[in-house]
Order: structure tokens, then sequence, then C-alpha cells
């Protein structure tokens, strides 16, 4: 199924919605929606039987800075009945970046979208678990933004790393050789 097709069946099934088609190198439909239409457009992309975009494969963002809009969501999808893959982009601004939650439509975005608040701070309105995921609960910041300082020095709260003395090290180390020459 090329764009053209694609943005035809979803313009008659969410009326209103505004589409683009995008070009593609690897010749996978892609499309740009607009925010405010995600719920909606997503939802018809799973329940529609000549679409069935069952299973979303990734979700995943790309920060521009310092162009605005500065964010682009991009979500995976793949057909298993009809053998379709689709991607899906969302433009998002830098000063306010969110949008709905698909965690609904496919349970498996619940720690997709964590993983994109954690490390870009796009935030997923309604979603049911809004917590990080890979980064300490304490950290400030998002790392995979362009403008974050790249030299942080910052020690984690939760956790300190084992010190230990040049001695220990050293007694250590001979203690690991006795037993392995031994064995």
């Amino acid at each position: 199924m090329d764009s053209s097709t694609l943005i035809a069946t979803l313009q008659e099934a969410v009326p209103g919605a505004q589409f683009e088609a995008a070009p593609s190198v690897d010749l996978q439909a892609t499309v740009y929606v607009s925010r405010d239409d995600v719920p909606g457009v997503m939802r018809a992309l799973h329940d529609r039987a000549d679409l069935a975009f069952a299973f979303l494969a990734e979700l995943t963002a790309a920060d521009f800075w310092p162009r605005e809009p500065r964010f682009e969501l991009m979500y995976l999808l793949v057909s298993l009945a009809h053998r379709h893959r689709l991607r899906v982009k969302v433009r998002l601004n830098g000063t306010d970046p969110h949008v709905a939650t698909v965690s609904d439509v496919w349970p498996a975005a619940n720690w997709l979208e964590r993983e994109v608040w954690d490390l870009f701070g796009i935030a997923f309105d309604g979603h049911p678990d809004p917590r990080r995921l890979l980064m300490p609960e304490d950290w400030e910041g998002y790392p995979l933004r362009k403008d974050y300082p790249v030299q942080i020095h910052k020690t984690p709260a939760l956790a300190e790393p084992l010190q230990v003395t040049e001695a220990e090290f050293r007694a250590s180390v001979q203690r690991d050789r006795l037993v392995r020459n031994e064995g």
C-alpha cells in the first residue's frame, strides 16, 4: 500500500484529520499526522479491517534542535494480515512536546512511550504509568536532546560505585590468580 492510497483510506476513516505523505528512502509508506489527530488515526489504523495494523514494532523520536518543530515522533506499524509496514510521524514543537498516549490501542506502547519521555522529554497525555524507565528517578534533564550538556558530572543518589583501595585491589587480584592456578 503506497502513501496516497493509505491517506485516502485514512481521510475516509478520520474525517477532518490532516495528513501529509513523506518521501522515504526505504520505500516504506510514511505519513505525517498532526498531534491532535493521533488518537483517532491510530485507532483507525488498528481497528479497521482493511488496514489492520495490529503490531506496533517501534516508537521513537528525533530531536532536530534548533529547528522548529523541534521533535519528530515516529511510530513503526505492521499489518500482519495485509503484509504492510507503515511509518507514522508526528511533528512536535520544542516548547510543549506532548501527544496523546496510544497504549490503549497497543499495550506495548506503554514502555516505548516511557522510554521516549525519559530520554527526550516528550510527554504522553493519559499514559497509565508516566515515570522514568532508564534514568534514575532523581535525574534532571533528557539525555537524547541535542541541547543536553554532554560533559555532565553527577553522582547518582541511588547507588554509589564500589570503592576499594589499591592494596585491597591487589589482594583481590592475587587471590583470583591463586584460585585459577589451583583449578
